[in-house]
């Protein structure tokens, strides 16, 4: 995507506090620190608060939907046919990495590794022993207990989900006909918690457990992620730079400004990397909350991006966020 112009009539300069506008989002618990990272700041630059609830992508999506949010967070994108139907406008605002995590006592914290198929296979319930023979083939450095595996995963409505179960279905065959990829599927095994820092909660606490969280939420709750093998052959560990490589390899839908970074090429590319997404009424600039909102995410895409590293976030490749920012003032 070629780069575009930011237009300075649109300049975004700090409003007075008085002046403060309060805009409310809902959706993605993936973004939700970013959110909250960016508002702090955000209030000063240019004078906008966030109320912002971390409830699912599902239920942001609907509620940005009937009007009842300024602004709806999703890590899974709108069908263009949706976006169309319900008046609103998408753009990115981020990149971030799913993590696998596990809770398996006597293994050494980052260790252990897996494979996409296998992880299909223990969502699937096909796998169900940490000693599983498959799994010692994998990790002949290491001693497996013989102890059950108890797979988690999202309860709501979750883009988190979709992204894990979009790579699920690139890498396991079995698995893109059986269970397939969606916000909300129908898990053959395990059970299920309400967001990201509800699954870090339940690995955190439960001998056995396995379960997919945003990267923030690991490291937050000290989980340490898995290695998996990814496209190239390579084990990788899940950090901002592995995230960053396989962002690099993306290629972006010009008209809906969605991108595909799962199961990306590179020998240093991690496989599970999502960006996340606003949407927000498409016609609403000569609203004050509309302008308010449009206000907040180009100041967001453009200066926030050391927030967002601090924050374990991978900024939007330059080109796209000139993009991004040019459709914030179009619309």
């Amino acid at each position: 995507m070629a780069a575009l112009p930011v237009s300075a009539a649109h300049a975004d300069t700090a409003a007075d506090p008085v002046d403060d506008v309060i805009i409310t989002g809902a959706g993605s618990s993936f973004a939700a620190p970013l959110y909250g990272g960016w508002s702090t700041a955000a209030q000063k630059a240019v004078g906008v608060r966030v109320n912002y609830q971390a409830i699912g992508s599902g239920a942001g999506q609907n509620l940005v939907s009937v009007g009842t949010v300024d602004f709806g967070a999703s890590d899974a994108p709108m069908a263009h046919e949706r976006l169309v139907s319900t008046g609103l406008l998408q753009v990115p605002t981020a990149i971030g990495g799913i993590v696998v995590t596990a809770n398996v006592p006597g293994v050494p914290a980052g260790a252990l590794r897996l494979t996409g198929p296998v992880l299909a296979d223990i969502y699937a319930g096909r796998i169900t022993q940490w000693d599983d023979a498959q799994l010692v083939a994998l990790n002949p450095d290491v001693t497996l207990p013989d102890l059950a595996i108890a797979p988690l995963h999202r309860a709501d409505g979750s883009g988190t989900t979709y992204v894990f179960t979009d790579y699920l279905s690139r890498v396991s065959s079995s698995w893109h006909n059986g269970v397939g990829r969606g916000m909300s599927v129908d898990w053959p095994t395990g059970a299920g918690a309400r967001g990201n820092d509800g699954i870090a909660a339940y690995v955190r606490n439960t001998e056995g457990s396995i379960g997919y969280v945003e990267y923030a939420y690991a490291a937050h709750n000290n989980l340490t992620g898995l290695q998996i093998r990814n496209q190239a052959g390579s084990f990788v560990r899940p950090t901002v730079e592995t995230f960053s490589h396989a962002a690099e390899s993306a290629h972006w839908d010009a008209e809906d400004m969605t991108a595909t970074l799962c199961d990306a090429p590179g020998a240093e590319s991690w496989p599970i990397v999502t960006t996340t997404y606003v949407l927000l009424p498409a016609h609403a600039t000569e609203d004050n909350k509309g302008e308010a909102v449009r206000r907040f995410f180009r100041w967001a895409v453009k200066d926030g991006g050391t927030i967002g590293r601090s924050l374990d976030y991978v900024p939007l490749p330059p080109q796209v966020a000139s993009a991004v920012i040019e459709r914030l003032e179009r619309h």
